[in-house]
């Protein structure tokens, strides 16, 4: 063990630990997911602002249970639900994540330089998730806005089957900057439906009953041109020149998709 001083409390720290100037560096080779985010939680309370992991091979729930200041660099595969019930974690990801990444995320950011799973953004009611690669099904279903919360979730590549499906809230945004042709595959997309907005670059062909396809307005270049501002300053991208390029509005035409399935 290690003797480390972190807010001047002078802490025993594991091999696979380091402390200096507030930064901890944790090798996560082998370490079971709860110890390694009992060690998390630990680091947190003991006044640790960022903390670098190497060596993650899916390992869940990181990123969950700890307070709005930390900053996490993960290098490796997180395991499922990374950054679920969040609270404002800032989360950089140097790979791939695996599924439901932000689940019930509440605020704070995930960045993932690399592709997504499944069910990203579950029920999500606040914060920022960025994909540089594409991600898998079920982006984005259940989505809420919460308050004053606006969650939202870019995509730099493309997305599969039932994109925002029950989507209640918040923004999808789908840039298919991986595409050799304009047109997204994505089957049911905003199925059931019924609150928030997507924009998605290019054509997509198999949509839900539940949405309508429109034209850009002058708020929604305001909102979409931040965000990829904001995405393309994490990729070094050029926004300029994305920007150029043709976006389609997708939004609910019913605030009650289903309703008629439950009257006589």
């Amino acid at each position: 063990m290690n003797r480390m001083v972190v807010n001047d409390v002078i802490k025993q720290t594991p091999e696979n630990v380091s402390i200096a100037n507030k930064v901890a560096k944790v090798d996560a080779m082998g370490m079971y997911y709860r110890d390694l985010n009992s060690l998390l939680r630990e680091l947190d309370a003991n006044g640790v602002e960022k903390i670098e992991i190497s060596n993650v091979y899916g390992q869940r729930y990181i990123g969950t249970d700890l307070d709005n200041h930390v900053r996490i660099d993960i290098y490796g595969t997180p395991g499922n639900d990374l950054g679920a019930f969040m609270k404002g974690t800032d989360i950089t990801v140097h790979g791939n994540v695996q599924d439901g990444c932000g689940n019930t995320m509440d605020h704070g950011k995930i960045v993932v330089h690399g592709r997504a799973g499944d069910l990203v953004g579950h029920s999500m009611r606040g914060g920022k998730i960025f994909i540089r690669d594409d991600a898998g099904y079920r982006v984005g279903i259940h989505m809420k806005e919460y308050l004053d919360k606006r969650p939202t979730i870019v995509i730099g590549g493309t997305a599969q089957d039932f994109l925002g499906e029950y989507m209640a809230g918040g923004i999808l945004v789908v840039l298919g900057l991986n595409m050799t042709e304009k047109v997204h595959n994505a089957k049911f997309v905003g199925t059931g439906m019924h609150g928030g907005t997507m924009y998605i670059r290019g054509e997509v062909k198999h949509l839900g009953e539940e949405v309508a396809v429109a034209e850009l307005d002058d708020e929604d270049y305001k909102i979409l041109g931040s965000l990829v501002d904001e995405f393309c300053g994490y990729y070094g991208l050029d926004a300029g020149k994305l920007m150029e390029s043709k976006f389609n509005k997708i939004y609910p035409v019913s605030k009650r998709p289903y309703g008629n399935l439950y009257t006589y």
